[in-house]
């Protein structure tokens, strides 16, 4: 028998309805791949006899001949999702004891669809950070290099895909933290629009921007994700009551027409010169493929990303200001309430949590908030305009993703604004709630993956797989990391 773990979710299925293979099988080789990649630290929480379980109940459903959408893929989700029963940490030591009694919408969704859940992944503390090391738990390596991070936030659910250790997963995108990652370890991720996907029952970062998305092998296996874990949340108030489409139905690999918006703002300065060729070669494949490149300007851009750190750390000041050691969480006892608080935050979080929150409250403090906090939300609207304007003219946009490939564990770790450059190219349009798709390329100098961005209109995810799988066809990555 072929390595299963090496099947795409198309593929996997197309086995399972040819009882080529059982769903047992399936999952007992991501169980063992769990194992053989167990060094790349990408779980947290581990529930492989529950698995088993739900993967003998997959077996009945297909010889009964009641087989759901996604019935017995093994995924795996990104520790900020809670998950009744199972312990849900946020990659904190703040949550490291919580076990939620209630599930969280998108997991009960891809539950429903007959998905089976291999556990928990790791993440930087509280989604907060770009490199995935920041985790109470210790950091993820790359499947591509044990010396590299995996990115961040998703680190967990990245390295998970690429090391075939989960067929796919869930991440949850702030400022970049699916399309980093992803295009760090070389596979398909997509930030959906805002509101596309419930945030009810996912731990908060920055609740305005927070979104949840899949991870997977391939566009497609993103795609048939995505289709299964959208749709309208009467529990959360942000969420889009509209129809999801079928995203699987618009990979036909057709863009002829299509016209591609190539942001002139994005070429910054000291632009690493693999970047700028992985780029040009994007915009020639999908000339290839049929699209029409056309040079827009989003004149906004350079502004983003302070504005973006300082409304997110705003939300995080605000978020995380639940944890004070009294109603659930970690707890350091104190004389008085004052100093249990203190005492309870201070051990509970992490140094890049503590940053953030600091940030966050200085910028909301009284003389503060409407030097920055104001000027950063009218920026918010800058750019949300600067796209709008943008896709008069154009039905997506082509970038890249990542200012390069992945780096050395413990490069930048020393200079927070350094690490934070690393967003430069994806928080713009978390600040405008659009869907935004990192696909693989090619690989760098080094040998390491290198992606590109499709950015769409908002709840136009249709368009940015559309363009995406041609881009993907074109490009034809099909390396793999050495594990």
């Amino acid at each position: 028998m072929t390595d299963l773990t090496k099947l795409t979710i198309s593929q996997a299925t197309t086995g399972l309805k040819n009882k080529d293979f059982s769903a047992v099988e399936l999952t007992t080789s991501y169980i063992n791949q769990m194992e053989k990649t167990d060094n790349l630290n990408a779980y947290i929480t581990k529930t492989t006899d529950n698995a088993l379980s739900q993967a003998k109940i997959a077996d009945n459903n297909i010889a009964s001949g009641n087989m759901r959408p996604m019935e017995g893929m093994p995924i795996a989700h990104k520790d900020l999702l809670c998950t009744k029963g199972v312990k849900t940490t946020a990659g904190s030591k703040m949550l490291d004891n919580f076990t939620p009694d209630y599930e969280s919408t998108v997991s009960q969704k891809l539950a429903e669809s007959g998905c089976i859940s291999l556990g928990k992944l790791n993440l930087d503390q509280f989604a907060m950070g770009s490199n995935g090391q920041s985790s109470f738990y210790g950091g993820t390596k790359n499947p591509w290099g044990n010396d590299l991070v995996a990115g961040g936030s998703s680190s967990g659910s990245a390295c998970a895909v690429s090391a075939r250790s989960a067929i796919a997963s869930t991440g949850t995108d702030t400022g970049g933290s699916i399309r980093q990652p992803s295009a760090f370890c070389g596979v398909a991720g997509i930030r959906p629009t805002y509101g596309r996907c419930s945030r009810w029952g996912v731990v908060a970062y920055a609740s305005s921007l927070d979104q949840v998305g899949p991870i997977g092998k391939d566009v497609r296996d993103c795609a048939i994700m995505l289709s299964n874990m959208s749709g309208h949340d009467e529990k959360d108030s942000t969420s889009a009551n509209i129809p999801v489409p079928d995203f699987e139905a618009v990979l036909t690999g057709d863009v002829k027409g299509l016209k591609i918006g190539i942001p002139k703002e994005y070429y910054i300065d000291d632009m690493p010169q693999e970047i700028a060729k992985i780029w040009d070669n994007g915009k020639k494949m999908l000339v290839e493929a049929g699209a029409e490149i056309v040079d827009v300007s989003l004149p906004h851009t350079k502004y983003a990303l302070p504005a973006y750190y300082i409304i997110a750390c705003a939300e995080a000041s605000s978020n995380l200001s639940r944890y004070d050691g009294v109603r659930y969480g970690h707890r350091v006892s104190g004389k008085e309430l004052d100093e249990m608080y203190e005492l309870t935050r201070s051990e509970g979080f992490g140094e890049e949590v503590k940053r953030r929150i600091l940030m966050g409250t200085y910028v909301l403090s009284a003389g503060f908030y409407d030097a920055y906090y104001i000027k950063a939300q009218k920026v918010r609207r800058l750019v949300a305009n600067d796209f709008k304007k943008a896709f008069e003219s154009v039905d997506a946009l082509l970038t890249p993703i990542t200012p390069s490939p992945a780096f050395k564990i413990g490069e930048n770790q020393e200079d927070p604004v350094k690490m934070y450059l690393n967003d430069v190219f994806s928080v713009t349009l978390n600040m405008a709630g659009l869907p935004g798709m990192s696909v693989p390329v090619g690989l760098s100098d080094s040998g390491l993956p290198l992606g590109l961005q499709i950015i769409g209109k908002a709840f136009d995810e249709e368009t940015v797989l559309k363009a995406s799988y041609a881009l993907e066809k074109q490009a034809k990555f099909d390396a793999t990391p050495n594990i």
